[in-house]
């Protein structure tokens, strides 16, 4: 008994900040703690550790204040998020039966791509009226609109929404269309009188997104997007309560899981104050997001892994408070399949039964990292819509190239950041899937402007320069007739060359390069006859740095003697005052942790295609 009430009368002493930090600084033996922050694409540092001197005041409850907690007070349990598969199909008839299957297995929203010639009833044969929409109608919003007022005597029982984003759209194709801009309030108007719950206006960040727009900038784009549609419906003389009940915002949600869902709650934040600055009553305040899985981020190799990443995305803007979500099929980029579309939507079926995300009320709340990344993303984002304001507002900023140019400086981080490696894309940059398939790439049909008014902003994916390579090696297989490879000299013992050998494969794996290993390798004589048999021209020598000087120099002397037409590489970067003498031997490159993937890879395949050439004329 004494000892059991020695247990309940237990204390811990109670630490500090500092103690932490000496304790982590010990672990990293010495070093500062600052070596642990890391600056995002947002330029936000993200520190170690977040502690409740972080928070600042936090609503309480969501549904209230600011609205970054939510915009019903009992979040999903009583307002659960529309599972909204953008489906796919060829004809009107083969919609009707896709659309009445996927809502017979869990799909709560009715969404695909229109056309001008989609007859809702006829196709819906009624859903409308149990199911909200979810619609992008892009360019055919117009077309739709005037459909639907000569197809439905009572829309009252039309729901969600059904609208587009002109701005986005002339931003993906460098050229703005006013009378479309005009033609298309007019509509909205009309339309409000016989469909007054149904939006009718995007404001839709994606092609930003895809461009390589960081949080800040979509969600600055976003508040400058919501503000000129805002405007013009005040103009035209709908009242501020009414004009925001229209608008939806379309957000795709990229990989970096913590930095997504803030920007949604961000998003909610920014909006509510631009309505509150307009006048809008507090409960008009709130803002309705629609959420996609990012295509940015997704690959056409190894395309099982965009489960996984769409897994995460859809975690996150769930998490983050989406009232709409589509998740990606894996394999969209090359055509989605029934199974595809299957798994894309038992993601959010996984999250809402298994993970019981419904039931929970903003899971994230309160964490004082989530709640100090809204703060600072809705601050900064708050800045750089300023910034649009003062370049003259969104069509403005774009007809400058000013928003051109923001966007494509942080995209060209984004491509750096992934050609050197220091990001990584799984099946991509590393651990490529060398036996794989080529797949062929699904071309995707984009409107043309006859004239640009100002720069387009290019639509990218994070892995299209290593598609491009591997796409490049299968085009030089097929006219070679076999794999591009790379022979590998493995110098002395297994431990002694197998980091650098892995390294090395690793690293030309994600261009389609396939590795030729040699036994261990010991003498020159060794290495001679490895290459006597060797099918490639080039060869990578992979050992120690001890051993390069040791051996290293006099086994490439005598190979490139011998072998005049080899091309010979290094794994590893020696001291620059040894690189003079290796390049004098006959080295064609060094390739380290710090190369350029794609650059060295991109000059070894067009070598490798010189060569091929050459063999050809001989």
């Amino acid at each position: 008994m004494r000892s059991l009430e020695n247990i309940r009368n237990q204390s811990f002493p109670v630490k500090t900040i500092d103690d932490w930090k000496e304790q982590a600084e010990k672990s990293l033996k010495g070093k500062k703690i600052e070596l642990l922050q890391s600056t995002t694409y947002e330029n936000i540092v993200l520190k170690p550790l977040y502690t409740e001197q972080d928070e600042q005041q936090v609503p309480d409850y969501p549904g209230g204040s600011d609205f970054r907690r939510g915009i019903a007070p009992l979040g999903y349990v009583t307002d659960e998020w529309k599972v909204a598969q953008k489906i796919s199909y060829q004809t009107p008839e083969e919609l009707k039966q896709k659309l009445q299957e996927a809502l017979e297995k869990g799909q709560t929203a009715i969404s695909f791509e229109v056309s001008k010639n989609n007859s809702f009833p006829d196709l819906l044969g009624g859903l409308e009226k149990e199911y909200p929409f979810a619609i992008n109608a892009r360019w055919e919003l117009n077309d739709i609109l005037k459909n639907l007022a000569g197809q439905y005597s009572d829309g009252t029982n039309l729901t969600g929404y059904i609208g587009n984003d002109p701005v986005s759209l002339f931003a993906e194709v460098g050229a703005i269309e006013e009378e479309l801009l005009k033609e298309r309030t007019s509509q909205i108007l009309q339309a409000d009188g016989k469909f007054p719950y149904l939006r009718t206006v995007l404001v839709d960040t994606t092609p930003y997104h895809n461009g390589g727009a960081n949080a800040v900038q979509e969600l600055g784009i976003a508040a400058a997007t919501g503000v000129y549609y805002l405007q013009e419906l005040l103009d035209n003389g709908m009242n501020i309560e009414k004009a925001l009940s229209k608008i939806v915002f379309q957000f795709s949600i990229g990989s970096n899981f913590f930095m997504e869902l803030s920007k949604l709650r961000a998003a909610r934040v920014i909006w509510k104050r631009i309505a509150e600055l307009y006048g809008a009553e507090a409960e008009a305040r709130g803002m309705q997001i629609a959420a996609t899985t990012s295509s940015f981020t997704k690959t056409i190799f190894d395309s099982h892994v965009n489960i996984l990443r769409s897994a995460n995305e859809a975690f996150a803007a769930v998490l983050g408070g989406a009232q709409y979500l589509h998740v990606e099929p894996f394999n969209e980029l090359t055509g989605p399949t029934s199974f595809s579309e299957r798994i894309a939507r038992n993601i959010q079926l996984i999250l809402k039964e298994e993970a019981h995300l419904q039931k929970v009320v903003d899971p994230a709340g309160g964490s004082w990292y989530v709640e100090t990344l809204t703060n600072q993303l809705a601050e900064n984002a708050w800045e750089f819509f300023k910034g649009i304001e003062a370049a003259g507002g969104i069509l403005e900023a774009l007809k400058s190239n000013w928003l051109q140019q923001h966007i494509a400086a942080v995209y060209e981080k984004k491509n750096l950041d992934i050609q050197i490696r220091k990001q990584s894309i799984v099946g991509t940059n590393v651990y490529a899937k060398l036996d794989e398939a080529v797949p062929i790439q699904k071309q995707l049909m984009k409107m043309a402007a006859a004239t640009k008014d100002y720069e387009a902003i290019p639509q990218h994916r994070l892995a299209e320069p290593y598609e491009e390579l591997r796409f490049k090696a299968n085009q030089l297989q097929e006219t070679t007739g076999a794999a591009p490879s790379v022979g590998m000299l493995c110098l002395g013992e297994l431990k002694q060359h197998k980091p650098r050998l892995d390294f090395m494969k690793g690293f030309l794996a994600a261009g389609g390069i396939h590795p030729a290993e040699s036994k261990p390798v010991h003498t020159i004589e060794d290495a001679r006859q490895f290459i006597i048999d060797l099918k490639t021209n080039f060869v990578c020598i992979c050992g120690t740095n001890e051993q390069y000087e040791q051996i290293g120099h006099e086994m490439l002397t005598a190979l490139k003697s011998e072998f005049p037409n080899l091309i010979f590489l290094l794994a590893g970067l020696p001291d620059k005052e040894l690189q003079a003498q290796w390049h004098e031997e006959g080295l064609k490159r060094f390739i380290h942790v710090k190369s350029n993937c794609c650059e060295t890879i991109d000059e070894i395949l067009s070598d490798m295609e010189v060569n091929s050439l050459e063999q050809t004329k001989a």
